[in-house]
């Protein structure tokens, strides 16, 4: 009888979904049933119907793998060098281990963003030239780089939904018409006409090649700085963005779509409130900034006086360098404040600090920028000598940057260091599930220094110099809400926060871990190894001094079967790498994930979802609706959103995962459409207090059903 009932209501689901298209049974997620549930069961048949109705027609068929490897290369398609690295047979397990895994898209939405933005095409866009699986071993053939053990583990990995490489590195890996396999560039700007220029023209390269770029506007010196000791003569830094606006929106990526950029200043610039009064609504056309996002970089002292109800100093980039010798971005405002009030060689102005605060939120209020940067918590936990001034345009990528010089004749005088994001995330659900979270990381490890083993832009050189002398990864994590609500946790919730801390303290080892093999196999550490707090060992106190473990017996029970690092395991590490170093400079960063979580299934990054039901409008389709991971009828409670959980659980969990992340992580806070700016100016103490390093958006409910000019990072929202 249970059996003929279980067919009776299948039977009444197909009846129900007849005749209706992909996009119709789609919509369905925004409709109550009769019984006032979610039509989960809709999306699920609109993945399916999508594939019958539309990409099954459009694929191109193949009669085998070799007939389709042999039309791919002779068209110019794929790479043929990726390809040589292996044996025919080798690529036809690797191909039938894939198909194997029997891969299908959990929604509807995933399976439309990765047909529409990740497989390869015909020329003309008309028709399809991989499945998911096929993409999955061509990206894993061309990291692994002949590594047969490595693109086995890569293709397992990616098809079980435990790592994903970020966009640009999955969606061009083994094109023969490809773009980089980076993310997002960080460039630094001095304040001569030499480096504003080369600014400016490696922006249009980086763009133009599918990177976001972000720059430091720090060093540059103040509307009204002398030029050549004549007075009045420098225009500022306002007219630098204008310039990098219109770079950004020229060099458009064959029109697909407008570069994306951001500029960084620190707080105590003398041109901080213009900066500020370029996102206002009603600024005028002569200072307005469209497209460019805007971050403030903000030290302790900013808070301390605004805290004393002080004054603060904005001092002359300009006579800051003649008095230091060293650019303003490379000073630590909070060190040296006092001195440089008291220094008259150095020009200064003053605002109020809480004018100053509560001018920064209302900007927010009104456009959800600036960024902000902490800048003293940043370089509290740096283990890498040198000083981070900067982020990049999701917020999330905070590395040592050094100066580049150039001679009369516009050649480089010296080299420096900027900046690549080499990025992909972990699903942290289908990680816990795996079992094995030190094989991942592993392997994951493995895979982004591939991405900057393999990354190469010589048109602009301290990009190449820096990711070569670094080798920087940032591995990153997604789907924390999914999997919280999934195991029946409140996200910000007490067990919420311990999960967070035990599990970024075990990715943490394991990322060490990896890439101390990696240096021991290579014989080779990251340029500056020996100056970190790695080599001197400082790094790993806080791990040895103190037993990290779950502090609740949930948490304890989600750890079952999984290994955490004890105190001799870090001890026995802390040997390894002082000895044989570690390959990667820099390894975690956690972005907001985007597309590729719709691909994998995840809640986007680590905050919680926005929408139960997400509403997304993609291009001729219109509106498309994506329910959040393992959501289902009966776990309802457990996925609040954002606005309902509020600012303070959402900041405590990620002040949980910071102290295990060597970089930054993309937080987004989110409010009520009641909210103040005064409510914004507690939330930003609030974060500094417990040592966020970096804030990337404000949302106001308002923001969300209205919407904004607001340019989402579409290069680091991976």
């Amino acid at each position: 009888m249970a059996d003929t009932a279980v067919k009776d209501a299948e039977f009444k689901t197909e009846a129900r979904f007849e005749g209706m298209d992909y996009h119709a049974l789609n919509a369905m997620l925004n409709l109550y049933d009769a019984n006032g549930r979610i039509q989960f069961d809709a999306d699920k048949r609109a993945a399916r119907e999508y594939f019958l109705q539309h990409v099954n027609q459009n694929t191109v068929f193949f009669h085998s793998l070799q007939e389709r490897l042999d039309y791919l290369v002779e068209k110019e398609y794929y790479e043929p060098t990726v390809l040589a690295k292996y044996s025919h047979e080798f690529i036809q397990q690797l191909n039938d281990f894939a198909y194997g895994k029997k891969f299908r898209f959990e929604t509807f939405l995933g399976a439309f963003k990765y047909y529409t933005s990740y497989t390869l095409k015909t020329f003309d866009g008309k028709r399809y030239l991989e499945r998911f699986e096929d993409r999955v071993v061509m990206t894993a053939l061309a990291l692994a780089d002949g590594d047969e053990t490595l693109a086995t583990n890569l293709v397992d990995e990616i098809l079980a939904g435990r790592f994903q490489p970020a966009t640009p590195t999955f969606l061009n890996a083994g094109k023969a018409q490809r773009g980089e396999l980076v993310s997002c560039f960080l460039l630094r700007i001095e304040d001569n006409m030499e480096s504003i220029s080369r600014g400016i023209n490696s922006s249009l390269q980086l763009s133009k090649r599918g990177g976001g770029v972000a720059l430091l506007l720090s060093n540059i010196r103040e509307a009204g700085a002398p030029i050549k000791q004549i007075e009045n003569q420098s225009s500022g830094i306002i007219p630098v963005m204008k310039l990098l606006e219109d770079s950004f929106s020229y060099a458009n990526q064959l029109g697909a779509r407008q570069g994306a950029g951001a500029v960084y200043l620190n707080a105590h610039h003398p041109d901080i409130l213009r900066f500020l009064d370029t996102k206002r609504e009603n600024a005028d056309e002569k200072i307005r900034i469209k497209t460019l996002s805007l971050g403030v970089v903000v030290p302790d002292i900013t808070f301390e006086l605004a805290k004393n109800g002080e004054d603060m100093y904005l001092f002359s980039p300009y006579d800051v360098e003649k008095v230091y010798g060293v650019p303003f971005g490379d000073i630590s405002v909070t060190e040296k404040y006092r001195e440089m009030v008291d220094d008259p060689r150095i020009k200064k102005t003053k605002i109020n600090a809480r004018e100053f605060f509560q001018t920064l939120a209302e900007i927010q209020f009104e456009s959800g920028y600036p960024y902000i940067m902490f800048e003293d918590t940043v370089n509290a936990a740096n283990p890498i000598k040198g000083r981070i001034n900067m982020s990049n345009l999701c917020s999330e990528i905070l590395q040592v940057n050094t100066p580049t010089t150039y001679n009369e004749d516009l050649s480089y005088a010296e080299i420096g260091k900027d900046i690549s994001c080499n990025l992909g995330s972990l699903n942290i659900a289908l990680a816990m599930d795996g079992g094995d979270l030190a094989k991942t990381v592993d392997t994951s490890i493995r895979a982004l220094s591939a991405v900057s083993d393999q990354s190469h832009i010589a048109s602009v050189r301290s990009i190449e110099s820096g990711n070569d002398r670094s080798h920087a990864i940032g591995l990153g994590q997604m789907n924390l809400h999914g999997y919280l609500a999934r195991e029946h946790v409140y996200y910000g919730s007490e067990e919420g926060v311990d999960f967070t801390n035990i599990y970024f303290y075990s990715v943490l080892f394991h990322a060490l871990t990896a890439s101390n093999r990696i240096a021991i196999e290579r014989g080779e550490a990251f340029d500056g190894f020996a100056d970190s707090t790695y080599a001197s060992g400082t790094f790993f106190d806080k791990y040895i001094d103190q037993p990290w473990v779950p502090a609740t017996s949930k948490v304890e029970a989600m750890f079952a079967g999984h290994h955490i690092p004890t105190q001799d395991d870090w001890r026995q590490l802390k040997a390894s790498i002082q000895a044989h170093g570690i390959y990667n400079q820099n390894l975690q960063a956690v972005p907001p994930t985007g597309s590729i979580s719709y691909i994998n299934n995840s809640t986007s990054s680590i905050h919680p979802i926005a929408a139960k039901v997400e509403i997304r409008k993609e291009g001729k389709l219109g509106r498309v609706y994506y329910p959040a991971a393992f959501m289902t009828n009966d776990n309802l409670e457990y996925y609040q959103d954002a606005y309902e959980i509020g600012y303070e659980k959402v900041i405590d969990t990620y002040a949980a995962a910071t102290q295990h992340v060597d970089q930054g992580l993309s937080l987004t806070l989110f409010f009520k459409d009641t909210a103040t700016t005064r409510d914004i100016n507690r939330a930003q103490i609030y974060a500094w207090r417990k040592g966020i390093k970096t804030i990337y958006y404000i949302r106001l409910r308002q923001m969300a059903l209205e919407g904004t000019d607001m340019q989402e990072c579409v290069s680091c929202t991976l």
